[in-house]
């Protein structure tokens, strides 16, 4: 594993089996991209390259248009992900895969929560990424499905991988409470697109469980977990 900073994000590059091998870029908050790696080596996936990039300002980098809290706990979205994109493409994206010994074969963006989000709506702003994992996505975000239903993916993905607890709509919270139903109509309507897409349903609330949904997406990407 090779480490560096760019621009006060910390991107921990963890090789593929193979000189050429594929590429996943994975925004992280919780130091969970080792864990992540290992789910990977272990689940057989051995030659994806993993670029987990950490010190996010996470309701900034990762949201697309701001929201305003609900509650007392609730932290505002800072609408931030547009200019994070850009760092991501124009400066990571190109010095990460010149460590690389070989051009990869395709390259992916994943992301858990908020981070799922993000590498959806990355789509509708970028051909940067041809393989996306929305993993338990907060596809809750005010606005969003709209946005999805209106606006065109700047590149139809290779594939597409969407995931959600089966308990994470039991809330109260008001948004937080409609993500089902969200991501379920938002998987129809890429399904009538005609895209290579999954919605996999895990057991649980949202927070259990990550680091293997998320390997789980990743793999997915890759074509060795159907």
């Amino acid at each position: 594993m090779k480490q560096f900073v760019i621009d006060g994000k910390t991107i921990s590059l963890y090789p593929g089996g193979e000189k050429n091998s594929s590429i996943v870029y994975l925004n992280t908050c919780a130091g969970e991209d080792g864990q992540v790696y290992q789910a990977l080596q272990d689940n057989g996936c051995r030659d994806v390259t993993l670029a987990a990039i950490s010190g996010l300002e996470w309701h900034h980098d990762m949201a697309p248009w701001e929201v305003s809290p609900v509650s007392e706990k609730d932290i505002p979205c800072t609408a931030g992900a547009d200019d994070y994109l850009r760092l991501l493409t124009e400066k990571i994206v190109p010095e990460v895969e010149g460590e690389l010994a070989e051009a990869a074969l395709w390259r992916g963006l994943a992301g858990y929560s908020l981070a799922g989000l993000f590498a959806f709506y990355a789509l509708y702003r970028t051909d940067s990424f041809s393989r996306v994992a929305s993993v338990s996505g907060s596809l809750w975000f005010p606005g969003f499905q709209e946005y999805v239903f209106s606006h065109e993916m700047r590149r139809k993905p290779d594939r597409l991988y969407l995931s959600l607890g089966d308990r994470e709509c039991r809330t109260r919270h008001p948004y937080l409470k409609t993500v089902q139903k969200r991501t379920e109509q938002i998987a129809a309507f890429c399904r009538s697109r005609d895209m290579n897409m999954i919605l996999q349903m895990n057991p649980g609330n949202h927070f259990q469980n990550s680091v293997q949904r998320t390997a789980a997406g990743i793999a997915w990407l890759a074509g060795t977990k159907e």
